[in-house]
């Protein structure tokens, strides 16, 4: 008889996608009471004519069918497109502080925000106020503000490209550089990495190019759960005999079968496709270590070559051709030991080498990788050490090959695409002043880390943010909760409540705005937006369902009510501006973005054509904007993450997502893949690192952080085990419960990218409840005390 596995714990057995999807997607459907509605929505999701999912960054197909959505993209619609709203009866019969009581699951759930909100201190509710009196308060804040870098403007990847566009004009007529942004937590390593090794900081890969792969490297990424609609690419792959290598310390099911809803097959029959050849589970922070495995492996293949007379394992011609500094990266292989590749990556020498033969007879290889990549100390490296992976065999510029970092958030890469960068570049700069007639501020601003730092130590007095989840998204919650209640003025724009909006400042708004499936009506006639995908495709996105309320403003609108009373009340503006032209009319948006950024050129024409338009990739054209004028080899000295690799007692804890889950939006308790249900209080542990530490599943334990950033409140209680295949010295848990355990300063330095997949941390036995002002986390709850009880 197997083991009796703890309550709500089972083991799952079935593939990927299938009828569990079908039917996860008809209970989401039902849950946001758009059973009907929901269902002809979902028919234009991702349609030429219809809208773009507010999920992940995936590129549509050229030739769509007609189901272009995914289970999880379905669940972001139905919980966008919900029929539940709340308003002034809502908020007059909850406070703040009863709110907070409540999970983040229940409070987002509660429905859309339908009307303008201002909280009131002294009844500790929020309150309905008219548009213009939101206005006056805000833009009376805003003018405020002694120093313009004292202000903190953030943005969510669900901003459309001209809303960003508007914004960042908006901020730097305002006087400041300050963008946070939630890729600053998630891709920066991306953006900061590969400008340095390639001269562009996006992927170089095409859709089609998986068309033409004969072998696809998948590194710390779950595309089952994050971007699901990949599977139906890597099941072609798979189908046309393409290999697929996984590198990932948790199997996901996804990578390993996968049922397409699409196949009538598949359906029918009840079978799936295997997806990976070979799945290898790499250490925890062993990334870095694995792909230097690789190349080494790779290198010493090239060298037997040589003297045999064999087929080269390097792309010499390429090499001479396109790249620098290869000698130098050789030498540091050659000098880097196979015991610590070992240890460090958890893969044998030999697990490695048959990777690096596998890779040196494929004639053309795409790298995808996730956030297990980039939420790393090393993460900026990591990636420079995947592009020289992929430059040893000139895998970059030509069909079926290249560099794929996948995106999380539906226009994450649009935003920064178009102006949303803390740290502006030149030319940038120089076009803004030309084409608007001001001088932008020339420093840089604050990322993430930086703002939450600024605000923490009293250095910034205002915030507004445009669209996200910010104060929990982030590291170290604790120092986000100190510094919301530090500022005086905290606006929120966004679809629905979370729990950043009940972190108080003296003064704090909520301003309702469209969904993406919404109708966007403005003074000449229906609006569309555009966003740009992961793989750098530009395409038109419209809504069509009824806003949920008379009050519920488009972002566009909100931003350019915001410029004209912020500047009206600080008496003065750089230079005149008509905000009431850019909302009523996008493609007057879109006109200067395109003055801004030529490579947007003919705009309005070429989003009109179904599909959209692609932007330039000087990488994917072998043209290398690096200061070499080539493509660089990037030496990291070691392998060892950090300072902990030695110690049996700490344990490396990834943070995860459920499958019901959507970044800090929790659709359910269940991630069904995992076999978890009805609860998110899990430490998965293998079964030797419990018996190693004395326990057995199903005991409860604390997790604090170890080494440099432990301290006392940088605990998380009460956590079950659970048994899952992990390599030793690796735990798992889920996201945003464990953001406690991350300090602010625990970053990489070249991106400030929080360590979120590679936490050091000790586990033991449950101690007594610490209370809720101590930043621990209890079934979602951030466990620390509202501003009025404090």
């Amino acid at each position: 008889m197997p083991d009796k596995r703890p309550d709500g714990i089972t083991d799952y057995t079935g593939p990927a996608g299938g009828w569990g999807a079908l039917k996860a997607v008809a209970v989401s459907l039902k849950a946001q009471q758009i059973v009907v509605r929901g269902g002809q929505t979902l028919l234009k999701s991702n349609q030429p004519d219809g809208f773009d999912c507010p999920s992940c960054a995936w590129p549509d197909p050229k030739h769509t069918s007609s189901f272009e959505f995914c289970e999880n993209g379905a669940k972001a619609v139905a919980w966008e497109s919900t029929a539940k709203t709340i308003g002034a009866e809502f908020f007059a019969k909850h406070s703040v502080s009863d709110i907070w009581q409540q999970s983040d699951h229940w409070i987002e759930d509660q429905g859309r925000v339908t009307e303008p909100l201002r909280y009131n201190a002294a009844t500790d509710h929020y309150e309905v106020v008219s548009w213009a009196e939101a206005m006056r308060g805000i833009g009376a804040g805003l003018a405020a503000v002694p120093d313009p870098n004292q202000a903190e403007f953030y943005t969510s990847g669900r901003c459309s490209n001209e809303a960003a566009f508007l914004f960042q004009l908006f901020v730097r007529m305002y006087g400041t550089n300050n963008f946070p942004d939630c890729s600053n937590m998630c891709h920066e390593a991306t953006s900061v990495g590969l400008p340095k090794s390639i001269g562009i900081g996006k992927g170089t890969v095409s859709l089609e190019d998986f068309d033409h792969a004969d072998l696809i490297l998948s590194i710390g990424h779950n595309p089952g759960t994050n971007h699901p609609r990949m599977m139906a690419t890597l099941r072609e792959v798979s189908k046309r005999g393409g290999k697929i290598i996984v590198f990932n310390p948790l199997k996901e099911r996804s990578l390993e079968r996968f049922e397409s809803p699409q196949s009538v097959v598949e359906m029918a029959t009840m079978s799936a496709t295997p997806i990976a050849s070979s799945y290898y589970q790499v250490k925890v922070g062993g990334d870095a270590a694995a792909l230097k495995g690789i190349a080494k492996a790779l290198v010493a293949l090239d060298e037997a070559a040589k003297v045999s007379g064999g087929e080269p394992a390097l792309d010499h011609a390429f090499i001479a051709e396109h790249t620098a500094g290869l000698d130098e990266y050789i030498a540091d292989l050659a000098t880097t030991e196979w015991a610590d590749i070992e240890r460090s990556s958890g893969l044998s020498r030999s697990d490695l080498e048959e990777v690096a033969l596998a890779y040196s007879k494929s004639k053309s290889t795409i790298c995808c990788y996730g956030m297990g990549v980039t939420q790393h100390r090393t993460g900026t490296t990591n990636v420079q050490q995947i592009a020289n992976l992929l430059l040893l065999r000139g895998n970059m510029g030509k069909p079926g090959a290249g560099i794929c970092p996948l995106r999380g958030h539906s226009n994450v890469q649009g935003d920064r695409t178009v102006g949303i960068t803390e740290r502006p570049m030149t030319m940038l700069l120089d076009n803004m002043r030309d084409v608007f007639g001001f001088e932008p501020p020339r420093e840089h601003g604050h990322s993430v880390v930086e703002s939450i730092a600024a605000m923490r130590d009293g250095h910034a007095k205002a915030i507004v943010c445009l669209g996200g989840n910010l104060a929990i998204a982030s590291s170290d919650p604790q120092a986000c909760a100190e510094g919301f209640r530090n500022l005086d003025l905290a606006v929120h724009i966004t679809t629905k409540l979370n729990r950043t909006m009940l972190l108080m400042a003296k003064s704090t708004y909520i301003l309702p705005c469209l969904g993406r499936t919404e109708l966007d009506m403005q003074a000449t006639g229906q609006q569309a937006v555009t966003v740009e995908d992961s793989m750098s495709m530009v395409h038109a996105s419209r809504g069509f369902l009824m806003p949920p309320g008379e009050n519920v403003k488009s972002e566009i609108w909100i931003v350019g009510e915001i410029a004209k009373t912020t500047f009206a009340a600080k008496g003065h503006s750089p230079v005149a501006i008509d905000w009431d032209a850019y909302v009523g009319d996008y493609s007057l948006i879109r006109d200067k973005i395109e003055a801004v950024f030529p490579a947007f050129a003919d705009y309005n024409a070429r989003i009109r054509k179904p599909g959209g338009f692609h932007l330039p990739n000087s990488a994917a054209m072998r043209q290398w904007k690096t200061d070499s004028g080539r493509a660089n080899f990037l030496v990291t000295k070691g392998v060892a993450e950090d300072e902990g690799a030695g110690d049996p007692n700490v344990m490396r804890l990834t943070t995860l997502r459920a499958h019901d889950q959507y970044n800090t939006t929790v659709y359910s308790l269940d991630d069904r893949y995992r076999g978890v249900f009805g609860r998110r209080d899990i430490l998965f542990m293998n079964a030797r690192d419990m018996a190693r530490l004395g326990f057995e599943e199903g005991d409860v334990v604390d997790i604090a952080t170890a080494l440099q950033f432990a301290r006392p409140d940088r605990v998380v209680q009460k956590l079950m085990i659970v048994r899952y295949a992990l390599p030793d010295g690796c735990c798992a848990s889920y996201y945003p419960e464990t953001q406690p355990l991350i300090a602010l300063e625990d970053h990489d330095p070249q991106s400030f990218t929080p360590s979120y997949k590679s936490i050091p941390v000790t586990v033991r036995p449950a101690a007594a409840d610490m209370g809720s002002d101590r930043g621990v986390v209890r079934a979602g709850i951030v466990g620390q005390k509202s501003k009025q009880d404090a």
